[in-house]
């Protein structure tokens, strides 16, 4: 089992392996900035705080490299709002969240 989130460049997307499953958020990169757009924890992870965990060491990762995030993807900008020590990282206001009416 890895814990380690990687970058996985060529497929656009930071990915956490647990038992073998792939948890994975998908983004475009500009210049400075990694725009978040699509995170999927897959049925067989969930309920574990794997996608906190990829989002946590993808921000982090993002966080080293000197660069900021747009959170387009709606899990990785509720983990921002959850966790305001990645607030910093923001190149632009986070969307409004997603109603459920």
């Amino acid at each position: 089992m890895t814990n380690e989130v990687r970058d996985n460049a060529a497929s656009h997307r930071f990915e956490l392996e647990v038992d073998g499953v792939i948890a994975f958020s998908e983004y475009k990169h500009k210049p400075g900035v990694v725009d978040f757009i699509h995170t999927e924890v897959p049925e067989a992870l969930g309920g574990k705080g794997v996608g906190s965990r990829l989002a946590k060491g993808a921000l982090d990762l993002v966080r080293a490299r000197g660069e900021k995030v747009i959170a387009h993807c709606p899990f990785i900008a509720a983990y921002i709002r959850k966790h305001a020590e990645y607030q910093d990282l923001l190149a632009e206001p986070l969307p409004k969240p997603q109603s459920n009416d």
